[in-house]
């Protein structure tokens, strides 16, 4: 499932008016059982016209930031991403193992089914900031993917339209 998410900003001290295009697909957050403090937020973002990621954040988690995920010799890394560069038209996966959304100091379990929100913040080419806000399933696996406890398939797997 796409979802469009259409951000309008009034730039300050000008009438003109910024719009960007950004979608957001197969958004979920990982499901986590009492007593564990990190999970991570995964999706794929396309904007239309390029932008950056600079900052994310979700009242259900004491820190959220963009982290990546790579092999450095025989030893998996993780570390930090303070900007994720959207290019223009190309479509840029968060996923297991890869860049994803670190959510740290969870304030409260998350458990399967339930709705975590989340907001992006965005800067365009012009730095423009934009906020996108997501309301983000929780599940066991990735949209689409078979969940032993729960082998249907659901549509509710995106973020949606604000």
């Amino acid at each position: 499932m796409k979802i469009k998410v259409l951000t309008a900003i009034l730039l300050l001290g000008s009438s003109a008016v910024f719009a960007q295009t950004v979608e957001v697909t197969d958004a979920w957050v990982r499901s986590t059982v009492a007593g564990q403090k990190g999970t991570g937020a995964f999706m794929s973002i396309t904007a239309k016209d390029g932008a950056r990621l600079v900052g994310v954040s979700s009242p259900v988690a004491g820190v959220a930031e963009v982290h990546e995920m790579k092999m450095e010799g025989d030893i998996m890394k993780m570390r930090a991403v303070p900007v994720l560069d959207l290019p223009a038209g190309q479509t840029v996966q968060l996923k297991p193992g890869g860049y994803h959304i670190m959510m740290m100091d969870l304030k409260q379990p998350l458990p399967r089914d339930s709705k975590v929100p989340l907001t992006l913040r965005l800067l365009d080419s012009r730095g423009t900031e934009s906020r996108i806000e997501l309301s983000l399933p929780v599940s066991t696996v990735a949209p689409g993917k078979n969940d032993s406890k729960n082998v249907e398939k659901t549509d509710q797997h995106g973020a949606h339209k604000h």
